[in-house]
């Protein structure tokens, strides 16, 4: 039909506009692709913890191990994108970052573990406020809101938001191991290359 193509067509481009930009359109889609996957294993942990209460112990952790190993395996096909792929490295470092906070169980919160994926600070803060009401009105539990403060702001730092000196304070105090663990591995991982040397390496690495 007529339209857009047929305009486009006209006008001369040279190849190399024209290989980047459908180099362009095809990360986009496999990023796209990425974080529907990411998502629908991220909806897997949610869906879990909704049902806790219904499923037997083992059953809950079995299901559980289950989907982590699917994200092990997600982070696997992620590394080798990104070893092959330097334009979706500053793309997915969040993603990256996110699976192994994931993985590693540093945090255990499935929303937040999305919007740090997607790298979205606002909508980080804006359920950080929204914590802070619930607590003070008994909607959630004290220890819940320190673990998803504790995420909520790890997640920030780490996409290198500025933190109060009330909320490094609430961090430093409220850290857990697994936490400070990985906040150890991923600590300054503003570059691509150094996302890659985490994920080449697993979570295990803390001395340099």
């Amino acid at each position: 039909g007529t339209g857009s193509g047929s305009v486009a067509r006209r006008v001369p481009q040279s190849e190399s506009v024209k290989m980047a930009s459908r180099g362009k359109s095809e990360t986009s889609k496999l990023k796209q692709n990425l974080e529907e996957q990411m998502d629908r294993l991220m909806q897997q942990l949610q869906d879990l913890d909704v049902c806790r209460e219904d499923l037997e112990p083992e059953e809950y952790e079995e299901t559980k191990q289950e989907t982590l190993e699917q994200l092990s395996e997600f982070n696997e096909s992620l590394k080798k994108i990104m070893t092959g792929n330097m334009t979706l490295v500053d793309e997915l470092s969040g993603m990256q970052l996110a699976i192994q906070a994931a993985i590693s169980q540093a945090f255990q919160t499935p929303e937040v573990i999305q919007m740090f994926a997607k790298k979205q600070p606002g909508q980080l803060r804006t359920r950080l406020a929204e914590m802070e009401r619930d607590v003070i009105v008994g909607k959630l539990p004290r220890d819940v809101y320190t673990q998803q403060k504790v995420e909520v702001l790890t997640a920030l730092k780490k996409l290198e938001e500025k933190l109060t000196p009330e909320e490094e304070a609430f961090l430093s105090t409220n850290v857990s191991a697994a936490l400070s663990q990985f906040e150890k591995v991923s600590r300054g991982l503003g570059t691509g290359d150094k996302v890659l040397a985490l994920a080449s390496s697993g979570v295990e690495i803390t001395k340099k």
